[in-house]
């Protein structure tokens, strides 16, 4: 079973990211108080998986994801059926 295990975001450009409990995402705009929240905006929100960032021996947070999943494959067309979900919606950390 999927499951979301870290919310990070970056209240201000330059500023390091910050891990929350929850989070509100906004219609086509991001998380809310994060940097990347604009709407319309390219890079609203990043998702990467924990078995990506273990294949490549990286450590959450350092690529400045926002949300980390597990058992959910994002590279493999899943983030639409996640992205449709997002519209205006609040997520909990599992930690």
């Amino acid at each position: 079973m999927a499951r979301i295990l870290r919310l990070l975001r970056r209240a201000k450009h330059g500023w390091p990211m910050e891990a929350l409990p929850a989070v509100e995402m906004g219609q086509d705009s991001g998380i809310a108080g994060c940097a990347h929240a604009r709407p319309g905006g390219t890079r609203q929100v990043l998702l990467v998986d924990r078995e990506t960032l273990e294949a490549l021996e990286l450590l959450p947070g350092m690529i400045r994801e926002n949300i980390t999943t597990e058992g959910l494959n994002v590279n493999v067309g899943a983030v639409g059926c996640f992205a449709a979900c997002c519209n205006a919606a609040r997520f909990a950390s599992a930690t």
